[in-house]
Protein backbone atom coordinates (compact mmCIF):
# COMPACT_ATOMS: atom_id res chain seq x y z
CA UNK A 1 0.00 0.00 0.00
CA UNK A 2 1.44 3.39 -0.98
CA UNK A 3 1.81 6.27 1.46
CA UNK A 4 -1.04 8.07 -0.38
CA UNK A 5 -3.45 5.20 0.37
CA UNK A 6 -2.21 5.03 3.94
CA UNK A 7 -3.04 8.66 4.68
CA UNK A 8 -6.54 8.35 3.18
CA UNK A 9 -7.32 5.30 5.31
CA UNK A 10 -6.13 7.08 8.42
CA UNK A 11 -8.60 9.87 7.71
CA UNK A 12 -11.54 7.58 7.10
CA UNK A 13 -11.15 5.54 10.25
CA UNK A 14 -10.28 8.20 12.81
CA UNK A 15 -11.35 11.47 11.20
CA UNK A 16 -7.77 12.40 10.21
CA UNK A 17 -7.23 13.64 6.70
CA UNK A 18 -6.26 15.86 3.83
CA UNK A 19 -8.12 13.83 1.31
CA UNK A 20 -11.43 12.55 2.59
CA UNK A 21 -13.93 9.97 1.44
CA UNK A 22 -17.04 8.46 3.02
CA UNK A 23 -16.69 6.30 6.11
CA UNK A 24 -17.99 3.05 4.70
CA UNK A 25 -17.41 1.10 7.92
CA UNK A 26 -20.29 2.90 9.66
CA UNK A 27 -23.70 1.51 8.82
CA UNK A 28 -26.16 4.20 7.78
CA UNK A 29 -23.48 6.72 6.82
CA UNK A 30 -22.80 6.60 3.10
CA UNK A 31 -21.94 10.20 2.32
CA UNK A 32 -19.44 11.44 -0.22
CA UNK A 33 -18.36 15.07 -0.21
CA UNK A 34 -16.40 16.79 -2.97
CA UNK A 35 -14.04 18.40 -3.44
CA UNK A 36 -11.99 17.07 -0.48
CA UNK A 37 -10.39 20.48 0.08
CA UNK A 38 -10.55 24.12 -0.99
CA UNK A 39 -7.62 26.47 -1.47
CA UNK A 40 -9.00 30.01 -1.66
CA UNK A 41 -7.43 33.46 -1.88
CA UNK A 42 -9.51 36.32 -0.45
CA UNK A 43 -8.44 39.94 0.00
CA UNK A 44 -9.26 41.80 3.24
CA UNK A 45 -12.77 43.22 3.14
CA UNK A 46 -13.91 40.71 0.51
CA UNK A 47 -16.25 37.70 0.57
CA UNK A 48 -15.76 34.40 -1.24
CA UNK A 49 -18.78 32.15 -1.86
CA UNK A 50 -18.10 28.46 -2.35
CA UNK A 51 -20.15 25.38 -3.25
CA UNK A 52 -19.45 21.78 -2.26
CA UNK A 53 -21.33 18.65 -3.28
CA UNK A 54 -22.86 16.30 -0.69
CA UNK A 55 -23.92 12.94 -2.13
CA UNK A 56 -25.78 10.09 -0.45
CA UNK A 57 -24.74 6.68 -1.77
CA UNK A 58 -27.30 4.80 0.32
CA UNK A 59 -30.70 3.71 -1.01
CA UNK A 60 -32.62 5.50 1.74
CA UNK A 61 -32.88 9.19 2.53
CA UNK A 62 -30.26 10.67 4.87
CA UNK A 63 -29.86 13.78 7.02
CA UNK A 64 -26.49 15.38 7.60
CA UNK A 65 -25.37 18.01 10.09
CA UNK A 66 -22.95 20.63 8.79
CA UNK A 67 -20.67 22.73 10.99
CA UNK A 68 -17.18 24.16 11.12
CA UNK A 69 -14.17 22.95 13.10
CA UNK A 70 -10.58 23.95 13.67
CA UNK A 71 -7.83 21.44 12.96
CA UNK A 72 -4.19 20.71 13.60
CA UNK A 73 -1.75 18.69 11.54
CA UNK A 74 -0.27 15.74 13.43
CA UNK A 75 3.33 14.48 13.09
CA UNK A 76 2.14 11.48 11.02
CA UNK A 77 0.37 13.73 8.47
CA UNK A 78 -3.11 13.21 9.87
CA UNK A 79 -5.51 16.00 10.75
CA UNK A 80 -6.96 16.30 14.24
CA UNK A 81 -10.29 18.10 14.14
CA UNK A 82 -11.10 20.37 17.11
CA UNK A 83 -14.67 21.43 17.88
CA UNK A 84 -13.76 24.15 20.40
CA UNK A 85 -12.93 27.53 18.92
CA UNK A 86 -9.14 27.89 18.96
CA UNK A 87 -7.13 31.09 19.55
CA UNK A 88 -6.97 33.26 16.41
CA UNK A 89 -9.44 30.95 14.65
CA UNK A 90 -11.05 32.37 11.52
CA UNK A 91 -14.21 30.30 11.88
CA UNK A 92 -16.14 33.47 12.86
CA UNK A 93 -15.56 34.59 9.25
CA UNK A 94 -17.52 31.58 7.93
CA UNK A 95 -21.26 31.53 7.20
CA UNK A 96 -22.97 28.20 6.42
CA UNK A 97 -26.05 27.86 4.25
CA UNK A 98 -27.88 25.85 6.92
CA UNK A 99 -26.94 23.54 9.82
CA UNK A 100 -28.76 20.47 8.47
CA UNK A 101 -29.32 19.09 4.99
CA UNK A 102 -31.51 16.23 3.72
CA UNK A 103 -30.27 14.19 0.77
CA UNK A 104 -32.42 11.56 -1.00
CA UNK A 105 -31.09 8.06 -1.51
CA UNK A 106 -28.71 7.96 -4.45
CA UNK A 107 -28.94 11.74 -4.81
CA UNK A 108 -26.89 14.81 -4.06
CA UNK A 109 -27.19 18.46 -3.15
CA UNK A 110 -25.09 21.56 -3.67
CA UNK A 111 -24.23 23.13 -0.33
CA UNK A 112 -23.02 26.73 -0.07
CA UNK A 113 -20.81 28.49 2.43
CA UNK A 114 -18.96 31.78 2.37
CA UNK A 115 -15.87 33.32 3.92
CA UNK A 116 -15.96 37.04 4.71
CA UNK A 117 -12.48 38.37 5.53
CA UNK A 118 -12.51 41.49 7.75
CA UNK A 119 -11.07 44.66 6.25
CA UNK A 120 -8.38 44.79 8.93
CA UNK A 121 -7.35 41.12 8.63
CA UNK A 122 -3.54 40.76 8.51
CA UNK A 123 -1.71 38.99 5.72
CA UNK A 124 -1.52 35.25 6.37
CA UNK A 125 -3.30 31.94 5.92
CA UNK A 126 -6.62 31.04 7.52
CA UNK A 127 -7.48 27.33 7.92
CA UNK A 128 -10.64 25.57 9.03
CA UNK A 129 -12.77 22.53 8.16
CA UNK A 130 -16.36 21.99 7.06
CA UNK A 131 -17.66 18.93 8.90
CA UNK A 132 -20.46 16.79 7.43
CA UNK A 133 -21.83 14.33 9.98
CA UNK A 134 -24.71 11.87 9.95
CA UNK A 135 -27.68 13.25 11.88
CA UNK A 136 -28.93 9.74 12.69
CA UNK A 137 -26.57 7.28 14.35
CA UNK A 138 -26.17 3.89 12.69
CA UNK A 139 -25.50 0.63 14.50
CA UNK A 140 -22.21 -1.22 14.74
CA UNK A 141 -22.34 -4.80 16.00
CA UNK A 142 -19.52 -6.10 18.19
CA UNK A 143 -20.03 -9.62 19.55
CA UNK A 144 -23.54 -9.68 20.99
CA UNK A 145 -23.70 -5.91 21.49
CA UNK A 146 -24.88 -3.28 19.03
CA UNK A 147 -23.62 0.23 19.70
CA UNK A 148 -24.75 3.52 18.15
CA UNK A 149 -22.03 5.00 15.99
CA UNK A 150 -21.81 7.81 13.51
CA UNK A 151 -19.62 8.90 10.63
CA UNK A 152 -18.29 12.25 9.57
CA UNK A 153 -16.27 13.80 6.80
CA UNK A 154 -13.98 16.80 7.16
CA UNK A 155 -13.38 19.07 4.16
CA UNK A 156 -10.21 21.11 4.65
CA UNK A 157 -10.34 24.80 3.68
CA UNK A 158 -7.29 27.05 3.26
CA UNK A 159 -7.86 30.79 2.84
CA UNK A 160 -4.87 32.89 1.75
CA UNK A 161 -5.34 36.48 2.91
CA UNK A 162 -3.39 39.10 1.01
CA UNK A 163 -0.12 38.20 -0.68
CA UNK A 164 0.85 35.38 1.68
CA UNK A 165 2.93 32.59 0.16
CA UNK A 166 5.05 29.58 1.15
CA UNK A 167 8.83 29.80 1.28
CA UNK A 168 10.19 26.25 1.12
CA UNK A 169 13.75 25.15 1.80
CA UNK A 170 14.88 21.53 1.70
CA UNK A 171 17.51 19.61 3.67
CA UNK A 172 18.85 16.12 3.21
CA UNK A 173 19.25 13.60 1.79
CA UNK A 174 17.73 11.00 4.12
CA UNK A 175 16.01 7.61 3.97
CA UNK A 176 12.64 7.03 5.67
CA UNK A 177 10.44 4.02 6.37
CA UNK A 178 7.00 4.27 4.72
CA UNK A 179 4.62 1.31 5.05
CA UNK A 180 7.56 -0.96 5.79
CA UNK A 181 9.65 0.18 2.82
CA UNK A 182 12.77 2.33 2.90
CA UNK A 183 12.42 5.25 0.50
CA UNK A 184 14.47 8.39 -0.20
CA UNK A 185 13.26 11.53 1.55
CA UNK A 186 14.17 15.12 2.20
CA UNK A 187 13.17 17.47 5.00
CA UNK A 188 11.42 20.66 3.97
CA UNK A 189 11.06 23.78 6.09
CA UNK A 190 8.41 26.38 5.30
CA UNK A 191 9.57 29.85 6.29
CA UNK A 192 6.61 31.57 4.62
CA UNK A 193 3.12 32.53 5.81
CA UNK A 194 1.05 30.05 3.76
CA UNK A 195 1.17 26.28 3.35
CA UNK A 196 3.12 24.71 0.49
CA UNK A 197 3.31 21.37 -1.33
CA UNK A 198 6.17 19.81 -3.21
CA UNK A 199 5.66 18.58 -6.77
CA UNK A 200 7.94 17.79 -9.66
CA UNK A 201 9.38 14.95 -11.67
CA UNK A 202 12.41 12.93 -10.54
CA UNK A 203 14.24 9.92 -11.94
CA UNK A 204 17.04 7.76 -10.61
CA UNK A 205 18.78 4.40 -10.36
CA UNK A 206 19.56 2.08 -7.47
CA UNK A 207 22.72 0.06 -6.76
CA UNK A 208 21.57 -2.65 -9.19
CA UNK A 209 21.27 -0.15 -12.02
CA UNK A 210 17.47 -0.38 -12.13
CA UNK A 211 15.79 2.85 -13.25
CA UNK A 212 12.88 4.41 -11.38
CA UNK A 213 10.58 7.40 -11.41
CA UNK A 214 10.23 9.17 -8.06
CA UNK A 215 7.12 11.09 -6.99
CA UNK A 216 7.43 13.60 -4.12
CA UNK A 217 4.69 13.34 -1.49
CA UNK A 218 2.27 16.25 -1.80
CA UNK A 219 1.46 16.52 1.91
CA UNK A 220 1.02 20.14 3.08
CA UNK A 221 3.85 21.88 4.90
CA UNK A 222 2.31 24.55 7.11
CA UNK A 223 3.96 27.93 7.78
CA UNK A 224 6.98 27.74 10.08
CA UNK A 225 6.89 23.95 10.13
CA UNK A 226 9.37 21.32 8.96
CA UNK A 227 8.20 18.02 7.46
CA UNK A 228 9.70 15.04 5.61
CA UNK A 229 8.83 14.72 1.94
CA UNK A 230 9.00 11.12 0.76
CA UNK A 231 10.19 10.35 -2.76
CA UNK A 232 8.14 7.31 -3.74
CA UNK A 233 9.70 5.08 -6.42
CA UNK A 234 7.85 3.32 -9.21
CA UNK A 235 8.50 1.58 -12.52
CA UNK A 236 6.26 1.00 -15.49
CA UNK A 237 4.98 -2.29 -14.04
CA UNK A 238 5.56 -1.90 -10.29
CA UNK A 239 4.38 0.94 -8.04
CA UNK A 240 5.90 -0.59 -4.88
CA UNK A 241 9.44 -1.66 -5.79
CA UNK A 242 12.12 -2.44 -3.21
CA UNK A 243 15.21 -0.29 -3.71
CA UNK A 244 18.81 -1.41 -3.29
CA UNK A 245 20.91 1.39 -1.81
CA UNK A 246 22.70 3.62 -2.55
CA UNK A 247 20.15 5.31 -4.81
CA UNK A 248 20.86 8.26 -7.07
CA UNK A 249 17.99 10.71 -7.71
CA UNK A 250 17.88 13.79 -9.92
CA UNK A 251 15.30 16.12 -11.40
CA UNK A 252 13.29 19.16 -10.31
CA UNK A 253 11.15 19.93 -7.28
CA UNK A 254 8.47 22.60 -7.70
CA UNK A 255 6.11 24.63 -5.54
CA UNK A 256 4.06 27.81 -6.11
CA UNK A 257 5.90 28.78 -9.27
CA UNK A 258 9.36 28.03 -7.84
CA UNK A 259 11.69 25.26 -8.94
CA UNK A 260 14.88 23.76 -7.61
CA UNK A 261 17.12 21.14 -9.17
CA UNK A 262 18.09 18.08 -7.17
CA UNK A 263 20.95 15.66 -7.84
CA UNK A 264 21.54 13.54 -4.74
CA UNK A 265 22.73 10.13 -3.61
CA UNK A 266 20.69 8.48 -0.85
CA UNK A 267 22.53 5.87 1.21
CA UNK A 268 20.62 3.81 3.74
Amino acid sequence: MSHRHWIVLAVLLVSLSLTVRAADDVQGFAAMVSPPRFELRVDPGKTERVVLEINNRALGNARYLVRTADWTLTPDFGVQFVDALQPNSCRPWVALERPEVAVPGGGGVRYRFEVSVPADAPRGECRFAIMVEGADAGMSAGGNVSLPVNGRIGVIVYVAVGACAPDLEWFGPAVSTVNGRRVPSIRVHNGGDAHGRMGGFLTGTDAKGISYDFTPADFPILPQEERPVFLTPSTGDNDQPTLTYPVKVKGSLEWSGHKIDIDQTFDD
